[in-house]
Protein backbone atom coordinates (compact mmCIF):
# COMPACT_ATOMS: atom_id res chain seq x y z
CA UNK A 1 0.00 0.00 0.00
CA UNK A 2 1.24 3.68 -0.66
CA UNK A 3 1.67 5.97 2.33
CA UNK A 4 0.10 9.09 1.61
CA UNK A 5 2.39 12.24 1.69
CA UNK A 6 2.60 13.69 5.80
CA UNK A 7 2.56 10.20 7.16
CA UNK A 8 3.91 7.06 7.99
CA UNK A 9 3.35 3.20 7.14
CA UNK A 10 4.91 2.52 10.38
CA UNK A 11 4.35 2.81 14.18
CA UNK A 12 7.56 4.10 15.03
CA UNK A 13 8.14 7.56 15.84
CA UNK A 14 10.57 9.62 14.21
CA UNK A 15 12.63 12.32 16.33
CA UNK A 16 10.66 14.86 15.28
CA UNK A 17 7.54 13.67 16.51
CA UNK A 18 9.14 12.24 19.85
CA UNK A 19 10.65 16.62 19.89
CA UNK A 20 6.85 17.57 19.67
CA UNK A 21 5.54 14.82 22.41
CA UNK A 22 8.38 16.15 24.65
CA UNK A 23 6.85 19.57 24.28
CA UNK A 24 3.00 18.62 24.73
CA UNK A 25 1.65 16.71 26.72
CA UNK A 26 -2.02 15.18 27.29
CA UNK A 27 -4.06 14.91 30.42
CA UNK A 28 -3.66 11.44 32.45
CA UNK A 29 -6.79 9.88 31.50
CA UNK A 30 -6.94 9.10 35.17
CA UNK A 31 -8.05 12.75 35.53
CA UNK A 32 -11.06 12.26 34.09
CA UNK A 33 -12.16 12.05 37.99
CA UNK A 34 -11.46 15.21 38.45
CA UNK A 35 -14.67 17.47 36.89
CA UNK A 36 -12.41 20.81 36.61
CA UNK A 37 -9.16 19.68 35.38
CA UNK A 38 -5.69 20.66 37.35
CA UNK A 39 -4.50 23.14 34.97
CA UNK A 40 -1.16 21.38 35.51
CA UNK A 41 -2.84 18.05 33.91
CA UNK A 42 -4.80 20.09 31.47
CA UNK A 43 -3.59 19.23 27.81
CA UNK A 44 -1.46 21.31 26.16
CA UNK A 45 0.16 22.37 22.93
CA UNK A 46 2.12 24.77 21.74
CA UNK A 47 2.74 25.26 18.38
CA UNK A 48 6.01 27.36 18.63
CA UNK A 49 7.76 28.95 21.55
CA UNK A 50 6.06 29.82 24.67
CA UNK A 51 6.51 34.29 24.87
CA UNK A 52 8.12 35.36 28.11
CA UNK A 53 5.48 38.48 28.29
CA UNK A 54 5.64 41.84 30.28
CA UNK A 55 2.55 42.04 31.58
CA UNK A 56 2.93 45.98 32.37
CA UNK A 57 3.81 46.98 28.55
CA UNK A 58 1.80 44.41 26.73
CA UNK A 59 -1.24 45.64 24.83
CA UNK A 60 -4.33 44.04 23.17
CA UNK A 61 -5.19 46.17 19.86
CA UNK A 62 -8.68 46.44 18.84
CA UNK A 63 -8.76 47.30 15.29
CA UNK A 64 -8.93 46.99 11.42
CA UNK A 65 -12.84 48.07 10.07
CA UNK A 66 -13.91 49.46 13.42
CA UNK A 67 -14.84 52.79 14.05
CA UNK A 68 -13.65 53.38 17.52
CA UNK A 69 -10.49 50.90 17.54
CA UNK A 70 -8.82 50.25 21.30
CA UNK A 71 -5.68 49.54 22.32
CA UNK A 72 -6.56 47.78 26.04
CA UNK A 73 -3.81 47.33 28.91
CA UNK A 74 -4.30 44.07 31.30
CA UNK A 75 -5.95 46.44 33.98
CA UNK A 76 -8.45 47.63 31.31
CA UNK A 77 -9.79 44.43 30.47
CA UNK A 78 -10.08 43.43 34.39
CA UNK A 79 -12.16 46.28 34.26
CA UNK A 80 -14.32 45.45 32.44
CA UNK A 81 -17.36 43.09 33.06
CA UNK A 82 -16.09 39.92 34.21
CA UNK A 83 -17.48 35.82 34.00
CA UNK A 84 -16.22 32.65 34.38
CA UNK A 85 -17.33 29.57 32.77
CA UNK A 86 -15.97 25.86 32.83
CA UNK A 87 -15.26 24.78 29.21
CA UNK A 88 -13.77 21.85 27.52
CA UNK A 89 -11.08 21.76 25.37
CA UNK A 90 -10.10 19.66 23.00
CA UNK A 91 -7.13 19.34 20.45
CA UNK A 92 -8.11 18.60 16.95
CA UNK A 93 -5.55 15.98 16.52
CA UNK A 94 -6.64 14.14 19.54
CA UNK A 95 -6.52 10.51 18.35
CA UNK A 96 -4.64 11.04 15.60
CA UNK A 97 -1.70 8.46 16.56
CA UNK A 98 -4.04 5.27 16.37
CA UNK A 99 -4.66 5.94 12.73
CA UNK A 100 -2.81 3.91 10.24
CA UNK A 101 -1.13 5.15 8.16
CA UNK A 102 -0.45 7.61 10.81
CA UNK A 103 -0.51 11.09 10.08
CA UNK A 104 3.19 12.79 11.22
CA UNK A 105 2.41 15.62 13.85
CA UNK A 106 2.05 15.47 17.20
CA UNK A 107 1.37 12.21 18.21
CA UNK A 108 -1.78 11.90 20.23
CA UNK A 109 -3.53 9.37 21.15
CA UNK A 110 -6.56 10.07 23.40
CA UNK A 111 -5.61 12.56 25.97
CA UNK A 112 -5.50 15.47 24.44
CA UNK A 113 -8.28 17.49 26.38
CA UNK A 114 -9.32 19.17 29.22
CA UNK A 115 -11.51 20.97 31.06
CA UNK A 116 -10.92 24.64 33.40
CA UNK A 117 -12.47 27.33 34.73
CA UNK A 118 -11.65 30.36 32.21
CA UNK A 119 -12.16 33.85 33.61
CA UNK A 120 -12.25 36.96 30.97
CA UNK A 121 -14.28 39.39 29.43
CA UNK A 122 -17.31 38.44 27.15
CA UNK A 123 -15.50 39.67 23.53
CA UNK A 124 -19.20 40.40 21.79
CA UNK A 125 -19.52 43.71 23.90
CA UNK A 126 -16.44 44.79 23.57
CA UNK A 127 -16.35 44.84 19.67
CA UNK A 128 -19.66 46.36 19.75
CA UNK A 129 -18.53 49.35 21.53
CA UNK A 130 -16.22 49.87 19.18
CA UNK A 131 -18.56 49.72 16.42
CA UNK A 132 -18.57 47.08 13.29
CA UNK A 133 -18.13 48.56 9.68
CA UNK A 134 -20.91 47.48 7.45
CA UNK A 135 -17.83 45.50 5.29
CA UNK A 136 -16.48 43.78 8.35
CA UNK A 137 -17.17 39.83 8.10
CA UNK A 138 -14.32 38.00 10.02
CA UNK A 139 -12.48 39.23 13.05
CA UNK A 140 -8.38 37.64 12.66
CA UNK A 141 -7.08 37.07 15.87
CA UNK A 142 -3.16 37.47 16.24
CA UNK A 143 -0.62 35.73 18.89
CA UNK A 144 2.56 37.03 19.62
CA UNK A 145 4.31 34.09 19.49
CA UNK A 146 5.89 33.27 15.82
CA UNK A 147 7.39 30.26 13.93
CA UNK A 148 7.37 28.54 10.48
CA UNK A 149 5.35 26.14 9.42
CA UNK A 150 4.52 24.74 5.65
CA UNK A 151 7.42 26.63 4.68
CA UNK A 152 5.56 29.78 6.09
CA UNK A 153 6.91 32.96 8.53
CA UNK A 154 3.94 33.52 10.55
CA UNK A 155 2.35 34.61 13.83
CA UNK A 156 -0.20 32.25 15.16
CA UNK A 157 -3.39 33.73 14.18
CA UNK A 158 -6.78 32.36 13.29
CA UNK A 159 -10.15 34.01 12.03
CA UNK A 160 -13.91 33.57 12.95
CA UNK A 161 -17.22 34.94 10.99
CA UNK A 162 -18.77 37.92 12.86
CA UNK A 163 -21.29 35.03 13.97
CA UNK A 164 -19.34 32.80 15.60
CA UNK A 165 -16.54 35.49 17.10
CA UNK A 166 -19.39 37.45 18.70
CA UNK A 167 -21.51 34.60 20.29
CA UNK A 168 -22.49 35.17 23.86
CA UNK A 169 -19.82 32.01 25.19
CA UNK A 170 -16.58 33.75 23.82
CA UNK A 171 -14.30 35.18 25.99
CA UNK A 172 -11.06 36.81 26.23
CA UNK A 173 -9.71 34.97 29.38
CA UNK A 174 -6.85 36.61 31.88
CA UNK A 175 -6.97 33.14 34.77
CA UNK A 176 -7.50 29.87 34.56
CA UNK A 177 -9.20 27.99 37.25
CA UNK A 178 -8.83 31.17 39.52
CA UNK A 179 -5.50 32.11 38.84
CA UNK A 180 -3.44 34.16 36.49
CA UNK A 181 -3.00 32.04 33.08
CA UNK A 182 0.14 30.10 33.28
CA UNK A 183 2.80 30.87 30.88
CA UNK A 184 1.84 28.09 28.61
CA UNK A 185 -1.33 28.62 28.43
CA UNK A 186 -1.29 32.12 27.03
CA UNK A 187 -0.26 34.88 29.65
CA UNK A 188 -1.21 37.24 29.72
CA UNK A 189 -4.51 36.53 27.70
CA UNK A 190 -6.13 34.37 25.40
CA UNK A 191 -9.37 33.46 23.57
CA UNK A 192 -11.61 30.98 24.82
CA UNK A 193 -14.04 29.84 22.03
CA UNK A 194 -16.25 27.06 23.45
CA UNK A 195 -17.29 23.94 21.77
CA UNK A 196 -14.83 24.29 18.77
CA UNK A 197 -11.12 22.52 18.83
CA UNK A 198 -8.16 23.92 20.73
CA UNK A 199 -6.40 25.92 17.97
CA UNK A 200 -9.24 28.15 17.53
CA UNK A 201 -8.63 29.77 21.46
CA UNK A 202 -5.76 31.85 20.27
CA UNK A 203 -3.13 32.39 22.91
CA UNK A 204 -0.67 34.98 23.84
CA UNK A 205 -3.24 37.22 22.38
CA UNK A 206 -1.67 40.72 20.80
CA UNK A 207 -4.18 41.33 18.33
CA UNK A 208 -8.17 41.49 16.79
CA UNK A 209 -8.87 42.66 13.60
CA UNK A 210 -12.04 43.51 11.63
CA UNK A 211 -11.45 42.13 8.20
CA UNK A 212 -13.83 42.40 5.10
CA UNK A 213 -12.52 39.43 3.43
CA UNK A 214 -12.13 35.72 5.00
CA UNK A 215 -8.62 35.36 6.24
CA UNK A 216 -6.47 33.26 4.33
CA UNK A 217 -3.45 33.18 6.71
CA UNK A 218 -2.02 29.29 6.99
CA UNK A 219 -3.77 27.74 10.06
CA UNK A 220 -6.63 28.87 8.31
CA UNK A 221 -6.73 28.24 4.76
CA UNK A 222 -3.67 25.25 5.15
CA UNK A 223 -3.22 24.34 8.67
CA UNK A 224 -6.63 22.79 10.07
CA UNK A 225 -8.32 21.14 6.76
CA UNK A 226 -9.76 17.87 6.73
CA UNK A 227 -7.88 16.76 3.64
CA UNK A 228 -7.98 13.22 1.89
CA UNK A 229 -5.10 13.58 -0.28
CA UNK A 230 -1.71 16.49 -0.10
CA UNK A 231 -3.83 18.43 -2.88
CA UNK A 232 -6.99 18.21 -1.75
CA UNK A 233 -8.11 21.63 -0.53
CA UNK A 234 -10.07 20.49 1.97
CA UNK A 235 -12.75 21.91 4.70
CA UNK A 236 -12.32 23.64 7.65
CA UNK A 237 -11.92 21.71 11.21
CA UNK A 238 -14.31 23.63 13.23
CA UNK A 239 -16.44 22.12 16.53
CA UNK A 240 -15.77 19.33 18.63
CA UNK A 241 -17.49 16.15 17.41
CA UNK A 242 -18.99 13.81 20.10
CA UNK A 243 -16.40 11.52 22.11
CA UNK A 244 -16.31 9.75 25.34
CA UNK A 245 -13.36 8.78 27.74
CA UNK A 246 -13.32 5.86 30.45
CA UNK A 247 -11.25 6.84 33.44
CA UNK A 248 -9.51 3.68 33.35
CA UNK A 249 -10.07 1.31 36.31
CA UNK A 250 -8.13 -0.80 38.13
CA UNK A 251 -3.87 -0.93 37.97
CA UNK A 252 -1.92 -0.59 34.98
CA UNK A 253 1.08 -2.52 33.58
CA UNK A 254 3.46 0.33 33.26
CA UNK A 255 4.24 -0.15 29.59
CA UNK A 256 1.31 -1.31 28.23
CA UNK A 257 -1.12 0.49 30.41
CA UNK A 258 -3.22 -2.73 29.97
CA UNK A 259 -5.54 -2.65 33.10
CA UNK A 260 -5.99 -5.39 35.71
CA UNK A 261 -9.07 -5.81 37.69
CA UNK A 262 -9.92 -7.99 40.80
CA UNK A 263 -13.15 -10.11 39.76
CA UNK A 264 -16.16 -8.17 41.87
CA UNK A 265 -18.38 -5.15 41.02
CA UNK A 266 -16.64 -2.36 39.77
CA UNK A 267 -17.79 1.45 39.34
CA UNK A 268 -16.78 2.46 35.59
CA UNK A 269 -16.58 6.05 35.05
CA UNK A 270 -15.85 8.62 32.17
CA UNK A 271 -16.80 11.71 30.79
CA UNK A 272 -18.51 13.16 27.30
CA UNK A 273 -18.30 16.04 25.95
CA UNK A 274 -19.65 17.59 21.72
CA UNK A 275 -19.34 20.72 20.48
CA UNK A 276 -22.75 19.95 18.14
CA UNK A 277 -25.04 19.66 20.92
CA UNK A 278 -25.44 18.66 24.46
CA UNK A 279 -24.51 15.07 25.73
CA UNK A 280 -28.19 13.26 25.68
CA UNK A 281 -26.66 9.39 25.86
CA UNK A 282 -23.87 7.60 26.73
CA UNK A 283 -23.58 4.13 26.24
CA UNK A 284 -20.78 0.98 27.34
CA UNK A 285 -20.06 -1.88 26.29
CA UNK A 286 -17.96 -4.97 28.20
CA UNK A 287 -17.16 -6.60 24.67
CA UNK A 288 -15.44 -4.36 22.56
CA UNK A 289 -18.99 -2.94 21.40
CA UNK A 290 -20.88 -6.03 20.50
CA UNK A 291 -23.64 -5.01 22.83
CA UNK A 292 -24.39 -1.85 25.11
CA UNK A 293 -25.77 -0.58 27.85
CA UNK A 294 -26.65 2.90 28.51
CA UNK A 295 -24.67 4.62 31.52
CA UNK A 296 -25.87 6.81 34.45
CA UNK A 297 -25.73 10.50 33.37
CA UNK A 298 -24.56 12.72 36.12
CA UNK A 299 -25.80 16.62 36.45
CA UNK A 300 -24.03 18.91 34.22
CA UNK A 301 -21.87 21.38 35.49
CA UNK A 302 -21.74 23.88 32.54
CA UNK A 303 -23.18 23.33 29.21
CA UNK A 304 -19.94 24.30 27.72
CA UNK A 305 -18.18 21.34 29.26
CA UNK A 306 -18.44 17.49 29.63
CA UNK A 307 -20.76 15.35 31.45
CA UNK A 308 -19.99 12.54 33.60
CA UNK A 309 -21.29 9.38 33.79
CA UNK A 310 -20.84 6.13 35.38
CA UNK A 311 -21.96 2.44 34.52
CA UNK A 312 -21.98 -0.30 37.39
CA UNK A 313 -19.92 -3.47 35.84
CA UNK A 314 -20.28 -6.71 37.59
CA UNK A 315 -17.85 -9.31 35.29
CA UNK A 316 -19.83 -12.65 35.17
CA UNK A 317 -15.93 -14.30 35.29
CA UNK A 318 -12.26 -13.84 35.08
CA UNK A 319 -10.75 -13.45 31.94
CA UNK A 320 -10.25 -10.74 29.29
CA UNK A 321 -12.37 -7.95 28.63
CA UNK A 322 -12.49 -5.02 26.13
CA UNK A 323 -14.40 -2.13 27.45
CA UNK A 324 -15.88 0.87 25.81
CA UNK A 325 -17.81 3.76 25.84
CA UNK A 326 -19.95 5.96 22.81
CA UNK A 327 -21.46 9.81 23.26
CA UNK A 328 -24.68 10.49 21.44
CA UNK A 329 -25.52 14.07 21.08
CA UNK A 330 -28.89 16.40 21.23
CA UNK A 331 -28.34 16.77 17.58
CA UNK A 332 -28.16 12.91 16.97
CA UNK A 333 -24.41 12.80 17.02
CA UNK A 334 -22.96 9.09 17.60
CA UNK A 335 -19.46 8.73 18.02
CA UNK A 336 -18.53 5.88 15.35
CA UNK A 337 -16.69 3.14 15.92
CA UNK A 338 -14.00 3.69 13.53
CA UNK A 339 -13.51 7.33 11.93
CA UNK A 340 -12.36 8.13 8.30
CA UNK A 341 -8.92 8.57 7.61
CA UNK A 342 -7.71 12.02 6.85
CA UNK A 343 -4.56 13.42 5.89
CA UNK A 344 -3.74 15.45 9.63
CA UNK A 345 -5.39 13.21 11.86
CA UNK A 346 -7.94 15.61 12.58
CA UNK A 347 -11.24 14.65 14.52
CA UNK A 348 -10.76 11.52 14.80
CA UNK A 349 -13.50 10.48 17.23
CA UNK A 350 -13.24 6.47 16.82
CA UNK A 351 -14.26 4.67 20.10
CA UNK A 352 -12.29 4.32 23.21
CA UNK A 353 -10.90 0.93 23.51
CA UNK A 354 -9.90 -0.38 27.16
CA UNK A 355 -8.50 -4.07 27.58
CA UNK A 356 -8.93 -5.21 30.55
CA UNK A 357 -7.68 -8.41 32.57
CA UNK A 358 -10.15 -9.70 35.11
CA UNK A 359 -8.85 -12.45 37.96
CA UNK A 360 -10.20 -14.06 40.51
CA UNK A 361 -7.65 -13.11 42.99
CA UNK A 362 -9.91 -10.60 45.38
Amino acid sequence: MSVPQGTSGSVEISEQELALATRNHGMPLEALRHEITPIGLHYLLIHYDIPVVDAAGWRLEVGGLLERPLELSLEQLRARPRVTAAVTMECAGNGRASLSPRPLSQPWLLEAVGTAEWTGTPLAPLIEECGIAAEAIELVFTGIDRGVEGGVEQFYERSLSLDDALGEDVLLAYEANGRPLPPQHGYPLRLVVPGWYGMTSVKWLRSITAVAEPFEGYQQARGYRMMRSADDPGTPVTRMVPRSLMAPPGIPDFMSRRRFLALGPVDLEGRAWSGLGTIERVDVSADGGETWIAAELAPQRSPLAWRGWTWAWEPPGAGDYELCSRAIDSAGNEQPLNAEWNLKGYANNSVQRVPVQVTDQR
